[in-house]
């Protein structure tokens, strides 16, 4: 994997990103490593108090950060953002669909994953709301601004539990919503001008709050993937599903 590029010019302001699930993490990690390739992060997270933590954090080394608080089931909150930050910044150039939680954990049987028959249409759907709906709608806020101006990235943070040519039993409406954010990266990839990357990008499995002590990438391993989509050049891929830079089928 290339390193990402540095971001630093005094003729024109930095890029600027939006991250969800930004307070810890791989949210948290990308933000950071983000900022310190010079772009300025809008932190968005449910939680008000630990993302303004994680944006503090980020302006004691120097960095340009700020916390916003969102509900991403709310597509008025979303619309409201958006218009936030482009009137703040006149521009919002990177998206970062990070926001995620594996809501069917300790459903199953016997010590075994959770099947269909132990995950009823509440969980499904909630899963879809944090999943899928957010991203829906924060794509659809920003998409005309990049077309606009030219210039976007967009990243939906999935996982290969959510390739169709890898679906396996267990924890099906993860499954199924990381499946329905793939099918959003296509739909929004073709509807993106030139200039506009839009990709999924699984980073594996890793050590976070859903990825359990046993995991075995660290988020800086996990983070660099998303980096990468995030800063891609002018020549670089869209439509495209990720691992470590490398293409996976869906």
């Amino acid at each position: 994997m290339s390193p990402a590029p540095q971001f630093q010019s005094s003729a024109s302001p930095a890029p600027v990103a939006l991250i969800t699930g930004a307070n810890r993490g791989l949210g948290r990690q990308t933000a950071a490593e983000l900022a310190r390739r010079g772009l300025r992060l809008v932190l968005a997270c449910r939680d008000a108090a630990a993302g303004e933590a994680a944006a503090r954090a980020l302006r004691s080394e120097g960095l340009h950060a700020i916390a916003l608080p969102l509900e991403l089931e709310d597509e008025r909150a979303v619309q409201q953002l958006v218009q936030d930050i482009e009137r703040r910044y006149q521009r919002l150039d990177v998206l970062i669909n990070n926001a995620g939680a594996m809501l069917e954990s300790g459903r199953g049987q016997h010590g075994q994953p959770p099947k269909l028959a132990d995950v009823d249409g509440d969980c499904l759907q909630r899963s879809l709301d944090t999943h899928l709906l957010g991203a829906y709608a924060l794509c659809r806020q920003v998409l005309p601004g990049m077309n606009r101006r030219g210039y976007g990235r967009i990243v939906n943070v999935s996982s290969g539990m959510g390739a169709l040519t890898g679906m396996n039993a267990g924890f099906p409406a993860y499954r199924i919503a990381k499946a329905a954010l793939n099918a959003l990266t296509c739909a929004v990839a073709t509807e993106a001008q030139a200039g506009v990357k839009v990709n999924s990008v699984c980073p594996g499995w890793v050590q976070t709050d859903l990825g359990g002590n046993q995991a075995p990438r660290t988020v800086e391993q996990g983070a660099q993937g998303i980096v990468w989509a995030a800063t891609l050049p002018t020549d670089g891929p869209s439509a495209g599903f990720f691992r470590d830079a490398q293409l996976l089928n869906w």
